[in-house]
């Protein structure tokens, strides 16, 4: 990282970031072009779980190359200055990189919907149909890499 006053390194505060987070961005390698979508997720265990309809550009692209890249912020405001070129942002954010896993076991399933759910619900005590989850696709992102930036 070329900014190293703005690294990171303490992996508690990475995670604290990861579960402040709404949105995951993830970044899919396409054949001509890379592809972008913003997902809600789960996060438990260097594992982040996001679901989707099983059809679709991006589920055919992580069929294709399941290597991705996420990215999550938090904490974003601009700093404002009286010269509009010296404003600057604050915030912290997450990057990793990772394999995508679809799950097919619908037990596994459901509990990787609950690690979605709680994210945003800490009370969960809803069920999920089992007709629900066949015509849904979960996927677990396995993370390799996990680095944090932040200006504030």
């Amino acid at each position: 990282m070329r900014r190293k006053e703005k690294e990171i390194i303490d992996q508690s505060l990475i995670e604290e970031i990861i579960q402040q987070g709404l949105i995951c961005r993830i970044g899919i390698n396409g054949s001509d072009y890379p592809y972008i979508v913003p997902v809600n997720y789960g996060y438990r265990d260097n594992c982040l779980y996001f679901h989707s309809a099983c059809e679709g550009k991006k589920i055919s692209m992580l069929k294709n190359n399941p290597n991705v890249c996420i990215q999550i912020d938090t904490d974003i405001s601009i700093a404002e200055t009286e010269i509009p070129c010296n404003w600057s942002t604050r915030y912290q954010s997450v990057i990793g990189f990772g394999k995508a896993i679809f799950i097919e076991n619908v037990e596994e399933k459901r509990r990787a919907l609950d690690i979605i759910v709680r994210h945003y619900k800490k009370d969960l005590s809803e069920d999920y149909p089992y007709g629900n989850l066949d015509r849904l696709c979960v996927i677990k992102i396995e993370l390799s890499l996990l680095t944090g930036k932040q200006s504030l």
